[in-house]
């Protein structure tokens, strides 16, 4: 039995030089540096889309929801600052042999359109048909959210009480597929008109890219579903005026 002791004494040790190295790792200060970038990285960004203001100040950015297109979906990013928008950029687009080189040449053009304008009223660029019609819907989208959301924080507790509200009115079918019209109504006024859904597939997509800024815009400036047909568009009209009508309904409700 004596002579296994030094044995012992040899394996607690070793055991014991382990765990001395173990405490002693343990207590040595974190300096990898990824780990300080995810203790302290994600802050920065998030402060730099919702500054201090916030969107109660009239700035931040908001996504426009993704429109499918013949070559791919598109998705237009905003930021808004004021009540203006200062910055466009997209988060999707087609991509893909001819694709790319259409995009890396339309892209930065309706990019500068949509900050020029204000609103999703800008001209298609040449040779981008499907590609600007697509980013013509995501950006009114986004134009709508960012709307719903300064008028949110404008009326505040009011709400809706105080006059503003965004409504959607019921899908309306035609021989060429559904019509879905969302606005919204300040004051008693509508203020903004979107095509939820519009026909697509074919003929339909010019058509639709045609027709549905002219129905929007006559939308507001009536104010009401008594709007002209669009020449060429005539079920895509009707569908479209059916649809308004329904929501105003609903505003008037």
């Amino acid at each position: 039995m004596k002579k296994s002791h030094p044995v012992r004494r040899a394996v607690l040790a070793g055991a014991a030089t382990v765990s001395g190295i173990v405490l002693l790792l343990s207590l040595k200060p974190a300096s990898d540096p990824g780990s300080a970038s995810a203790a302290g990285g994600a802050a920065p960004p998030a402060a730099a889309e919702a500054p201090q203001g916030g969107r109660g100040a009239g700035t931040g950015t908001v996504t426009g929801d993704a429109a499918d297109t013949q070559y791919g979906p598109v998705q237009v990013r905003l930021t808004v600052s004021g009540g203006k928008v200062t910055a466009a950029e997209v988060v999707q687009a087609p991509k893909g042999g001819r694709s790319d080189q259409v995009t890396a040449d339309a892209v930065p053009k309706l990019n500068r359109a949509a900050v020029t304008a204000g609103t999703a009223d800008i001209d298609a660029v040449s040779g981008a048909t499907y590609t600007s019609a697509g980013y013509q819907q995501s950006l009114q989208s986004a134009l709508d959210k960012a709307a719903a959301a300064g008028s949110a924080d404008e009326t505040g507790a009011g709400g809706a009480g105080q006059g503003t509200q965004v409504l959607t009115g019921d899908v309306t079918q035609t021989q060429y597929g559904p019509v879905q019209v969302r606005i919204t109504v300040s004051g008693g006024k509508i203020t903004n008109a979107e095509a939820l859904q519009a026909p697509k597939g074919g003929r339909s997509d010019q058509v639709t890219a045609d027709a549905v800024p002219k129905l929007n815009r006559a939308a507001v400036t009536a104010g009401t579903a008594d709007i002209d047909a669009v020449s060429g568009a005539t079920c895509t009209s009707a569908g479209y005026q059916q649809s308004l009508q329904s929501a105003l309904d609903k505003a008037g409700g």
